[in-house]
């Protein structure tokens, strides 16, 4: 992986470490059941340089609001999730919308679409978010990334491929919201990529797909899958 550190903590939440050093948290639920106690507060993924958000349901937006405060990191996120984020006081969110791109702590960040839904309840209200996202991400001696965030398969992954080229794809397999290992299979080779990070599984009993799945899918191709375990870190 080129000196990328990438750091599961369950769920879809990771750490990423770039190889020039930047730090990069997604979708910081880190209260979900399955990250271990010594990442379980934002404290643990100090200091960030970066936050993606892909969306706004509460299993992905989690502890987004304490993380930023805490670390005073950018939130990067779909214009709605950004309203919603600075209307509870966050000061520095770099919304923006699909098919753009800026650039934040040395990393080029560009959005793309996710088949899915996005809303937060707050109280006994339902706020609709602005649907859901995914991130390319580019900085110069990393491989390329794509942050699938929670989606479907579908075809403008192909697009994907034509336009970012990436190396390493990060796709949810649980099913039943989103992808199952099956799509996420021909997700990975229809993005052309040669490694896949699953994520979205395990969480819960509804979510049944697992890596094991993914990796049978995938035989007789080239692409691999990194499994990691919750807390777990490849480099």
């Amino acid at each position: 992986m080129s000196g990328l550190g990438i750091t599961w903590l369950g769920h879809s939440a990771f750490l990423l470490k770039t190889p020039v050093g930047t730090r990069i948290v997604c979708d910081p639920w880190l209260g979900n059941p399955s990250c271990p106690a010594e990442w379980a507060k934002a404290a643990s993924v100090q200091p960030l340089d970066l936050i993606l958000l892909s969306h706004g349901h509460g299993d992905h937006l989690g502890d987004t609001v304490q993380v930023a405060r805490e670390s005073g990191a950018p939130v990067v996120c779909l214009y709605e999730v950004g309203q919603y984020l600075g209307a509870k006081g966050l000061k520095d969110v770099r919304d923006m919308g699909i098919g753009g791109t800026q650039e934040v702590a040395g990393v080029r960040v560009t959005m793309t679409n996710a088949v899915h839904s996005g809303s937060h309840t707050d109280g006994n209200q339902i706020v609709y978010l602005g649907g859901a996202a995914g991130f390319v991400l580019r900085q110069p001696g990393m491989p390329t990334i794509y942050y699938a965030g929670d989606t479907a398969l579908f075809g403008d992954m192909k697009i994907i491929a034509d336009l970012y080229k990436p190396e390493i794809a990060f796709l949810p397999i649980g099913d039943h919201y989103t992808m199952g290992p099956d799509t996420a299979a021909i997700a990975a080779q229809w993005l052309r990529v040669r490694q896949v990070v699953p994520m979205h599984w395990g969480t819960f009993p509804l979510l049944t797909g697992t890596p094991a799945m993914l990796k049978e899918h995938l035989k007789g191709t080239d692409i691999e899958v990194l499994e990691l375990q919750p807390g777990e870190t490849a480099i």
